[in-house]
């Protein structure tokens, strides 16, 4: 499956850290985030990356050129950050099939592979990763509204007063069925053409949509305290990885 990676963005909550670097290149405990994306596309099944780069995009292309640990790369050029819908679109010329979509600057660890494994089984024309977050943070996400029955019924975008803390994060897979919906989204209120109108037109439309809770964790690196709370995480995960890795061998023993 082919993986697209948004990296066009400026970055600029994080400055100073993205003053002279787009935000993708922004290091967390000594990795480039563009890097982590990349590891945990490629863990699960990616054949090419498609990276939409913007800001400063001729760093990101000298440093990683046309593969990276062997995957090619095409890119694909945003010339004006005018929301993830539309950066998208400048992805479809590119996209052959069904693809996996990744934002450049979140940190996973956690199911991602589930949400692929679903689409293939389901067919469904989006799946994505979704979890709970408090109250007073899900107005930075897209904020999913669910029936009686937990069926997804609405998606809204950065909204002023949620209809709940169940957001989507930054791991999707899509039919082409997307990119019609991208074509059809209206500028929002901040003038960007945003990813959760386009998903909330396929489900008016009827189209099979799947969300499936995070197990694990998810760092959306939007800010330098962000990028600090990351590195914690890693340090926990790589911690509680060499403690199980400890445990096996004196079991093995």
């Amino acid at each position: 499956m082919q993986a697209v990676v948004l990296a066009a963005g400026k970055g600029t909550r994080l400055r100073p850290l993205t003053d002279d670097k787009p935000k993708v290149l922004v290091e967390v405990d000594g990795t480039p985030l563009i890097e982590d994306v990349f590891d945990n596309l490629i863990d699960c099944g990616a054949t090419e990356f498609v990276v939409v780069v913007g800001y400063k995009k001729e760093q990101i292309i000298d440093r990683y050129g046309d593969a990276y640990e062997g995957v090619p790369i095409t890119y694909a050029h945003q010339r004006e950050q005018l929301g993830l819908a539309h950066a998208i679109l400048q992805a479809e010329p590119h996209v052959d099939d069904d693809f996996m979509l990744m934002l450049g600057d979140n940190v996973f660890r956690g199911n991602l592979a589930d949400v692929v494994n679903r689409q293939r089984e389901e067919r469904a024309d989006a799946a994505f990763l979704v979890e709970e977050v408090p109250y007073e943070e899900a107005s930075r996400y897209g904020v999913l509204d669910t029936n009686e029955y937990g069926e997804v019924v609405e998606v809204v975008e950065k909204p002023d007063d949620p209809p709940s803390n169940l957001v989507m994060t930054g791991f999707y897979t899509f039919t082409d069925a997307i990119f019609h919906a991208c074509h059809l989204v209206q500028p929002s209120d901040r003038g960007e053409f945003e990813l959760p109108d386009a998903i909330d037109l396929l489900i008016q439309s009827g189209r099979t949509i799947d969300a499936l809770r995070l197990d694990g964790w998810r760092v959306d690196v939007g800010y330098p305290e962000d990028r600090d709370r990351a590195a914690e995480r890693l340090s926990e995960s790589a911690d509680a990885a060499a403690v199980d890795t400890g445990e096996e061998a004196v079991a093995e023993d």
